[in-house]
């Protein structure tokens, strides 16, 4: 198959998480980026990205680089790219976004305008046609302008790959799936340890733990509009690295995952996007304060994403919010605590600095994952 570069763009800070996804499919890593990782792959490689990454964005083949700093210089380095070795003479092909940071060229209507001028060149030459009734299957194209150098890429994805199709229901500041992925990969957690949400809204964090724990690879049920493109993916290759990838599952396994609300109306979309993934029956959902968490067990994980003013009316009530959670941390034996949140006051009233902290954006707003580490639970005899 042809080798290809993919590019996996991701939220700021969880690079690492992503580059260790891709080495897990066995592919190697070509470069990284702030909020972005690029491999060597395959049409088979674009196929098993999409429907095994966790905590990336989309799935982009890279089809061009270069230099402009002249929308003539954009243009010609556009049509230079082979489209025609993508496109066939009925595709719908459009600049679905561009970005340009820190260049010349910043005008991003302009810069979208330009490139599809360009590409249409370009296929009119290749393909001796005038017209290009863009009736078939659709070709978004991503451009990203860093410093003047252009990066002209294919979507594959299309739907965002945090479009699970489990959520049909959501909290009224959820976290991405995506997002609950990594910070999730981010914990020593694994699926024989207890994981506790204490603000569960609609479940993503318990919800994303229990698909890695039955190894339900999480673009199982939706589509991709990579799968339009069969002059350059066989049909037939989907099917089978779908089925491959459904012989693995085992939703018998057993855990102890736990999601508490003070909301009732949350628990139940909770328990119906719970349902949706298949995992219902492994989680517990249960209308609770966080100051009434509890649990009788030692070395647990608590992975929350609280209140942090976006979500409160006022903030004022946040100062108490953090204590209560502080306090009930305390309680716990030898567990540990992760928390996503951009409340700076978080540690102080927490009560405690934590072990590490990573910054993250989560979307624009700048997010500190607060990290409070446990014991160790003693090693089983074997």
């Amino acid at each position: 198959m042809e080798k290809l570069e993919i590019c996996v763009p991701c939220h700021f800070g969880i690079e690492a998480v992503v580059k260790r996804e891709i080495y897990d499919l066995g592919y190697e890593i070509t470069k990284t980026e702030d909020g972005r990782v690029t491999f060597e792959g395959d049409w088979e490689a674009v196929v098993r990205a999409n429907l095994c990454i966790r905590t990336g964005e989309r799935i982009l083949v890279k089809v061009g680089e270069f230099h402009a700093e002249e929308f003539e210089d954009l243009f010609q380095g556009i049509k230079n790219i082979p489209w025609e070795n993508y496109l066939k003479a009925d595709s719908k092909f459009w600049v679905t976004k561009a970005s340009s940071v820190k260049s010349k060229l910043y005008a991003v209507p302009t810069i979208q305008s330009v490139a599809k001028k360009a590409m249409v060149e370009r296929m009119r030459e290749a393909l001796h046609k005038t017209d290009f009734p863009e009736t078939g299957e659709s070709f978004p194209v991503r451009i990203f302008m860093m410093k003047d150098e252009v990066l002209v890429t294919l979507d594959t994805t299309g739907v965002p790959l945090h479009k699970r199709g489990y959520r049909t229901y959501a909290s009224k500041a959820p976290i991405s799936e995506t997002l609950a992925a990594a910070l999730i990969q981010l914990t020593p957690w694994r699926k024989d340890r207890i994981l506790l949400d204490p603000f569960c809204g609609s479940g993503t964090f318990l919800i994303e733990a229990a698909m890695m724990a039955a190894n339900i690879a999480p673009g199982l049920n939706r589509e991709f509009n990579a799968e339009s493109w069969k002059h350059l993916i066989p049909e037939d290759l989907w099917k089978e690295i779908r089925q491959e990838l459904k012989e693995e599952i085992d939703t018998s396994v057993e855990t102890n995952l736990q999601g508490y609300d003070i909301d009732p109306d949350m628990i139940r979309i909770a328990r119906k996007n719970a349902a949706q993934a298949g995992v219902d029956h492994m989680i517990h959902f249960q209308q609770r304060d966080v100051r009434d968490t509890s649990h009788p067990k030692k070395y647990g994980f608590i992975i929350t994403n609280p209140p942090y003013g976006e979500r409160l009316e006022d903030q004022k009530d946040l100062p108490a919010l953090y204590e209560t959670i502080g306090e009930a941390y305390k309680r716990l034996d030898a567990w540990s605590m992760y928390i996503i949140t951009s409340y700076e006051d978080a540690q102080r009233y927490i009560g405690r600095k934590a072990d590490k902290n990573r910054k993250i954006y989560n979307g624009m707003i700048k997010t500190y994952y607060y990290q409070y580490m446990g014991p160790k639970p003693p090693k089983r005899e074997k």
